[in-house]
């Protein structure tokens, strides 16, 4: 099998670029859907262990991959209806 892969990429080496950046792009693919699965909190994986795992994130902290100029403050609504849900 991967002789002849090989002697195609003898025959035709322009096609050893497009080959590696596919491959870099599916590497990329494949390690930040690995770092997202198993750092960022609104990603569940045993749903039974914590149902509602928004209920536990820290505002304070940006949630996003890059944040520029986050801002929070709460919203009135929803602290009344926490405070009255408990």
């Amino acid at each position: 099998m991967y002789g002849g892969f090989l002697q195609l990429l003898k025959k035709r080496k322009e096609l050893i670029p497009l080959i590696g950046f596919v491959g870099c792009a599916a590497l990329g693919a494949a390690a930040a859907s690995v770092y997202f699965l198993l750092t960022k909190p609104d990603v569940i994986l045993n749903k039974t262990r914590n149902p509602e795992p928004w209920e536990t994130l820290d505002p304070s902290r940006p949630q996003k991959l890059l944040t520029i100029n986050q801002q929070w403050k709460p919203v009135e609504e929803l602290e009344l209806l926490k405070k009255l849900t408990k």
